[in-house]
C-alpha cells in the first residue's frame, strides 16, 4: 500500500476511534487534533522520513485509550508500528501517579523513535496547557504538570535537536501563560 494512503487510513482511524474525546482544556477540541499535531511534530523533525513513525504517533493513544487490540494495528500497519505504539502505551490499571512516575523512570530507556513521539506529545500537551488549560486545573496542577513534563523529556533528549527546541518553547510558553504579566 502506497505511504500515503497507510497515512490516511490512520488518520481516518484515529478520527473514527477518538471521535467521542475531547482534549481537557475550556476549548473541548476534538482529540483528533492532537494527534494530527503529534503526527505532524514527528513528520517535520524526521523530514517525513520513516513513515512507520508517523504511523505510530497518530496511533499513539488508540490502544491506551481506546483500548484498540494490538493485534489490529500489527495486522492493518505492521508490527514495527504496533510495537512502537505499545512502547508508548501506560498501563491504565495502574494510579495515575504510578503512571506518571513511570513515564519519568521509562524515558531515557526507550527506543530513539519512541522517544521522537514522546517528546512530540509533551509538546501539544503543553501547548493545550498553554492554549486552553482544563478549567478545574489550578495554577499549582498546572505549574506542576510543566515541571512533570521537563522531567520526563530530559530521558528523551539526544535524538532530534529540532524537537527539543519546539518542546523547550512549549514548556516556556506554557509557564509565561502561568505567570502574572510583569
Amino acid at each position: 500500500m502506497h505511504t500515503l494512503v497507510q497515512v490516511l487510513n490512520a488518520a481516518d482511524a484515529v478520527a473514527r476511534w477518538h471521535v467521542h474525546q475531547r482534549r481537557k482544556g475550556t476549548a473541548q477540541e476534538p482529540y483528533i487534533n492532537h494527534l494530527l499535531e503529534v503526527a505532524a511534530l514527528v513528520a517535520e523533525a524526521t523530514a517525513g522520513s520513516d513513515v512507520e513513525l508517523i504511523l505510530a504517533a497518530l496511533l499513539h493513544d488508540a490502544i491506551e485509550d481506546q483500548e484498540v487490540p494490538y493485534s489490529l494495528i500489527a495486522v492493518t500497519w505492521g508490527e514495527p508500528v504496533a510495537n512502537l505504539v505499545m512502547e508508548l502505551t501506560d498501563d491504565k490499571s495502574l494510579p495515575k501517579d504510578e503512571r506518571k512516575r513511570r513515564q519519568v523512570e521509562s524515558a531515557v530507556g526507550k527506543s530513539d523513535r519512541a522517544k521522537l513521539i514522546k517528546l512530540a506529545d509533551k509538546t501539544s500537551n503543553l501547548r493545550a496547557v498553554a492554549a486552553s488549560a482544563a478549567p478545574d486545573w489550578s495554577v499549582t496542577r498546572r505549574l506542576a504538570y510543566v515541571a512533570w513534563a521537563r522531567d520526563v523529556a530530559k530521558g528523551l533528549r539526544g535524538v532530534n535537536i529540532w524537537l527539543e527546541g519546539k518542546f523547550d518553547e512549549a514548556a516556556e510558553l506554557a509557564e509565561r501563560s502561568i505567570q502574572p504579566c510583569r
